[in-house]
């Protein structure tokens, strides 16, 4: 049996792959590519104007782009196993035998040709130099990748060994990852919190072969590890220049020139072996219980969740712009920022590093995105600060922007029953508004407004929705490729994560009276298993081939999937019932408007306490200072309080705010289902959670464990335990 014939058999299914073709210039050049048996023509034609627009961006200037298309059959890698921990092994794909799941299997490369060839002249990558706006098309930006592959090869990059890449948001940071991918390795990003010790860790787990960080601060990390790291070859800085010399570090420029040498055929070469169940890709989780985990993603858990997720979502090809600037370490950033935007041709505008520090609003305006993931804590931001500007407001302008998100709200609801009944002055309150408040926050040309990565409150989406923009959730992980179930406009339902994607599954393992169950996932977004490590992966994969989520959730009657907690999560009290904190936490702030965080103590003790934190303003990096928001100042004001700042209330245990947060909690506690749901105790923390605290992961989760140990005293007070010394 040839190695075709046996990988058909393994697999199931036979694919299209890329082989060479006669390289031409792109100003004449006609393909055709096959994908689930259509024939895709276009003319694709230079653009010097386009190429011009992209003078003095440091990258380097395309050249005609070649070709590899999709015109020999080839097979997927022989398989017989589900999951695999090694780099090199394959893995069985989970196809359906007809419909959602039965998709012919493609590379991240066909992926890629596909737009480049319908849509090469549209933009791609728009970044800010010197404060203009700089822009690659898709044929560059495939030429930039071509370009990046050469030079990873050049440089010694070995088959299926990683590129690690550490820094923010860039067009670098792209072709970095596609070209690592195109030139056989495996693409890794760093966290840019991540200390050098932790990048150390993926970098050694992924036996990097070289390094791709942003400045020299995230430099100088690398060089305090680096002799630590035996597989290290070479590091590229893309921001900014070197401020010392080494055989081993190159500019992004210098790095882009590396591989001119390299044939066309040599990388041909490669892509053409590139396998669609093999491993291109790694997402180290955030370790918030151990080590990370390296989680490996092949092409076609990318290429097949990407193409299913946003054709239920409503994602039109060659129409949609958005901003990116969530980490691009995270699934979330990775699958919609680059994997989306390849798939659908879309425009990507990178926002300022420090957006989530105040200046993501300027780049909203100026892109004016048609879709926008935020995670929880970007939506809840929004939310006070135009909480803050509407107590400033007069008056008339308070009662109408009210009635308006009365209106607002009765539209939603209305919508998501399916009943769409626009309400009298609904026109009016959009006109008054709905549309000013879109065009403040840059999103008035936003048809999808999607949260994940973390629990959102009722409060929060209700809010979005008085104001005509429902939040669509998103419910997956890491080892789902992103997402599992997706709400649409025309598919939602308030605190429901949406329903699972056409061709995935999902099963409730022992469900209890009410029907909730931990949440199994099953589909060809499932992912091929953790680096290195089979016990986690054989933890996480049943023996037939499910993967358990942790999470444990119930869906309605319209298979609306509700999350209700996590097993890991759960607080198991002293005498033995299981208690799932998020929705009590969520309460709790949603019923006393001055707390900003949150954290429920409990396993194992005699009873519940609450930790809270209250809202204060941050600083220009991101982290918590000791005054009070706007809205916390007005909290205070309507309980006759002075204090404005954190420390002011702690130190003179304010009765009137202690008080409304007692009376907060009873009012919670007034609904708990068990007397062992009920809260006892609580204490005020001096400072909110943040992610350079090390309280909230990179999309600002919060890391429970971690802030058991930070505030052990604390814990230790409300339970009169006696701390050691």
């Amino acid at each position: 049996m040839s190695v075709q014939e046996d990988s058909v058999k393994s697999n199931g299914v036979a694919v299209m792959a890329e082989s060479s073709c006669t390289q031409k210039a792109m100003s004449d050049l006609k393909m055709n590519s096959t994908l689930n048996g259509e024939a895709i023509t276009s003319e694709l034609s230079s653009t010097s104007e386009l190429e011009e627009a992209t003078e003095g961006l440091s990258l380097e200037e395309p050249r005609a782009v070649r070709l590899s298309t999709a015109k020999a059959q080839t097979a997927l890698a022989p398989a017989d196993q589900l999951w695999s921990t090694s780099r090199d092994q394959a893995v069985r794909l989970r196809m359906e035998g007809s419909g959602p799941g039965s998709e012919t299997p493609i590379t991240i490369h066909q992926l890629f040709m596909e737009t480049v060839e319908n849509y090469g002249d549209r933009p791609a990558l728009v970044s800010k130099t010197e404060g203009q706006w700089v822009t690659l098309t898709w044929r560059q930006y495939y030429e930039q990748c071509r370009a990046a592959a050469k030079s990873f090869l050049k440089l010694g990059l070995e088959r299926y060994h990683g590129v690690g890449i550490l820094g923010f948001n860039s067009a670098e940071w792209f072709i970095s990852n596609v070209g690592c991918i195109f030139a056989g390795g495996l693409a890794t990003g760093i966290y840019t919190t991540n200390s050098p010790e932790a990048c150390q860790y993926v970098a050694e787990s992924c036996e990097a072969n070289i390094l791709v960080v942003e400045n020299q601060k995230q430099l100088e990390k690398i060089l305090q590890v680096k002799d630590q790291l035996p597989h290290l070859k070479a590091i590229v800085q893309y921001k900014g220049e070197l401020q010392q010399k080494a055989p081993f570090l190159y500019t992004w420029a210098e790095f882009m020139k590396q591989g001119e040498d390299v044939p066309d055929e040599q990388l041909d070469a490669v892509i053409d072996s590139l396998r669609a169940n093999e491993c291109c890709t790694l997402i180290f989780t955030s370790g918030t219980t151990g080590n990370p985990k390296g989680v490996m993603l092949s092409h076609d858990n990318l290429t097949w969740t990407v193409r299913t997720a946003s054709l239920v979502a409503g994602i039109k090809y060659g129409e949609e712009v958005l901003v990116s600037y969530l980490p691009l370490s995270h699934v979330a950033a990775q699958l919609i920022d680059m994997w989306m935007c390849v798939c659908f041709a879309m425009t990507t505008y990178f926002a300022d590093p420090d957006a989530l520090k105040g200046s993501l609003v300027n780049t909203l305006k100026e892109a004016r995105p048609t879709c926008f993931l935020g995670v929880p804590r970007v939506w809840e931001k929004m939310q006070e600060k135009m909480k803050a500007a509407g107590a400033k407001a007069s008056p008339m302008r308070s009662t109408v922007a009210g009635w308006a998100k009365s209106i607002g709200l009765q539209y939603n609801y209305s919508v998501m029953n399916g009943e769409n009944q626009v309400p009298w002055g609904f026109m009016l309150a959009n006109n008054l508004v709905f549309k000013r408040v879109r065009e403040a926050l840059g999103l008035d040309r936003c048809k999808l407004c999607f949260t994940g990565a973390a629990p959102v409150t009722k409060d929060t989406l209700e809010y979005f929705m008085s104001l005509n923009m429902p939040l669509l959730e998103l419910y997956g992980m890491s080892e789902s490729s992103g997402p599992h179930t997706i709400s649409s406009n025309s598919s939602y339902c308030i605190a429901s994560c949406g329903k699972v994607m056409p061709g995935a599954k999902t099963k409730l393992e022992n469900p209890d009276q009410d029907g909730s169950g931990e949440i199994c996932f099953w589909g060809r977004h499932v992912f091929m298993g953790y680096l290195n490590m089979p016990d986690k992966t054989t933890e996480a994969l049943d023996q037939d081939g499910w993967l358990h989520s942790g999470d444990l959730g119930r869906h309605d009657k319209n298979d609306f999937l509700f999350i209700t907690g996590r097993i890991k999560e759960l607080i198991i009290t002293a005498g033995g019932e299981n208690i799932p904190p998020v929705l009590i936490e969520d309460s709790v702030k949603s019923e006393v408007a001055i707390i900003s965080n949150a954290m429920l103590i409990g396993d194992r003790l005699k009873f519940l306490s609450i930790m809270v934190t209250l809202k204060c303003v941050v600083d220009d990096n991101g982290d918590p200072t000791d005054a009070l928001t706007p809205e916390a100042l007005s909290f205070c004001q309507q309980h006759d309080v002075t204090a404005t700042t954190v420390s002011g209330i702690i130190a003179n245990k304010e009765p009137a705010i202690y008080t409304a947060i007692q009376e907060g909690i009873e009012r919670v506690n007034a609904r708990a289902t068990s007397n062992a749901q009920k809260i006892q105790k609580f204490v005020i923390l001096e400072q909110d959670f943040s992610i350079g605290g090390g309280e909230l992961g990179p999309t600002m989760k919060l890391r429970r464990p971690i802030v058991v140990k930070m505030y052990q005293e604390k814990i230790n007070e409300l339970y009169g335990v006696a701390t050691e010394k």
